[in-house]
């Protein structure tokens, strides 16, 4: 009996952990006499909650591969990619949703590569998406010309918008994708047999393919849907800019990943759940709101990001050298 009350408690310490860390950036902000008159407005939520799409979406990609064991470096610089070509295609005269499509399916096409050098040639995905972090980049400058594309307005520039039409949506219909995203692959993640292979590969890769699971065509599939949704978020990226810019989203996978850990994600693999993830982009989305309102520079959130970063994995460390 002694054994499982602590079992039990650090399980639900694990799965309110992230909810407790929010309230706490909340409150932390709603309590500065500076900004607490702006900070708590429905009008500064609706902002956040615009801000959090694209790391957002990026996130939902990197939960399978973090749950799976993985790592993904090129997130950002897919992103850049994706926006570009979407921009691209825009402005060379393509209908908004074939540039929508082009842009979702690049960043899918750079998740599949990333899949397949792991998986086919055997290598560690961080070594695979360092690589591929500067070669997404260096294509997206390539293509722009190593400037921004600017594109004519279409409805593509309405998913980001902060006035959403029609007005009763409230919140900008990026948010709205995000949320259906959101709760699609949670049953993906938690109800489904390829779900049950993501955790299965994340906690004993090789037990798993002793249990007959094809593990090579799972990563493949995790890293190509996380592709398509780095795809998603660079479209996202695009139609908040109206620009598609080379240089943008520069460090953003380290938002997205730090959401991931957050949120209950390990760096080992085995764990994390969308929720979590949704929880930790929304305490790094308070964060760099508050910090923003409170007129602190640019370093001093850096800073904070990545002590967060630090403290998140060193608990998780802790946690399971205690199993």
């Amino acid at each position: 009996m002694s054994r499982q009350r602590p079992a039990g408690l650090q399980k639900a310490l694990n799965v309110l952990g992230p909810f407790i860390g929010l309230a706490l950036v909340i409150a932390l902000f709603a309590l500065i006499p500076e900004v607490q008159g702006r900070f708590l407005r429905f009008a500064n939520f609706k902002s956040v909650a615009t801000q959090s799409v694209i790391v957002a979406l990026g996130a939902l990609g990197m939960t399978f591969i973090i749950v799976s064991g993985g790592i993904d470096l090129s997130a950002a610089s897919n992103i850049a990619l994706s926006s570009v070509i979407t921009a691209y295609a825009i402005n060379a005269g393509a209908a908004p949703l074939v540039a929508v499509l082009l842009g979702v399916l690049t960043g899918g096409l750079v998740g599949l590569a990333n899949g397949a050098l792991v998986t086919r040639l055997r290598l560690i995905p961080f070594i695979v998406t360092l690589g591929m972090m500067g070669i997404a980049r260096g294509a997206a400058k390539w293509i722009a010309g190593n400037q921004k594309i600017d594109a004519p307005m279409t409805w593509a520039n309405e998913f980001m918008a902060r006035s959403p039409r029609p007005s009763w949506l409230l919140l900008a219909p990026g948010v709205w994708i995000v949320i259906l995203l959101a709760v699609a692959m949670a049953v993906v993640l938690r109800y489904t047999v390829f779900g049950r292979h993501v955790f299965a590969i994340g906690s004993n890769e090789s037990a798993a393919r002793l249990c007959g699971i094809r593990t090579s065509r799972v990563k493949i599939l995790v890293y190509s849907v996380a592709g398509l949704f780095c795809g998603l978020s660079g479209v996202m990226e695009f139609s908040r800019l109206t620009v598609g810019d080379p240089t943008v989203a520069v460090g953003l996978e380290l938002d997205i990943i730090a959401a991931v850990v957050i949120g209950g994600g390990s760096l080992n693999g085995g764990e994390g759940s969308i929720l979590g993830t949704m929880v930790g982009v929304m305490i790094m989305s308070f964060l760099r709101n508050g910090c923003t309102m409170m007129g602190w520079p640019n370093y001093i959130q850096e800073i904070i990001i990545g002590a967060i970063i630090v403290i998140a994995v060193t608990l998780d460390r802790l946690r399971h050298r205690g199993e």
